[in-house]
Formats: structure tokens, C-alpha cells, sequence
């Protein structure tokens, strides 16, 4: 069987950016004080979450019926 070699950002990409939008949000809940800046950690923060309950309750599993 021949293996298929898949760079650092095919694997990595998007729990990078996930973990990026995490700590923006964090940052800028800590040091916002109303206003945008809520508003931008309520997002930074939401799509995370989103992703996790998209991936972890949601999405179906995939048919293994095809493969051995």
C-alpha cells in the first residue's frame, strides 16, 4: 500500500485557526470592556464551540459498510 504524505497545514489548518479564533476571544473578553469588543469575543468564542457541536453531536457517521 502506498502512503500518502499530506503537509503540515492539510492536518494542522484548521485546529490552528480554531485554537487562534479561542485565544482572541479570550483575550479580548478579558481586556474589553463592553461593546465591540464583547461582541467580536461572543464570536471568536461561538465558532469554536459550534465546530465542536457540529463534529461531536451532530454530523453523521460515516458508512463503513464499503471498506474492510
Amino acid at each position: 500500500m502506498k502512503q500518502q504524505h499530506h503537509g503540515f497545514w492539510h492536518m494542522w489548518g484548521w485546529p490552528v485557526v480554531l485554537g487562534v479564533l479561542t485565544t482572541f476571544g479570550l483575550i479580548s473578553a478579558l481586556f474589553s470592556d463592553g461593546g465591540l469588543g464583547d461582541i467580536l469575543a461572543w464570536i471568536a468564542l461561538g465558532i469554536p464551540c459550534l465546530a465542536c457541536v457540529w463534529y461531536g453531536w451532530c454530523r453523521r457517521p460515516a458508512d463503513k459498510a464499503g471498506e474492510s
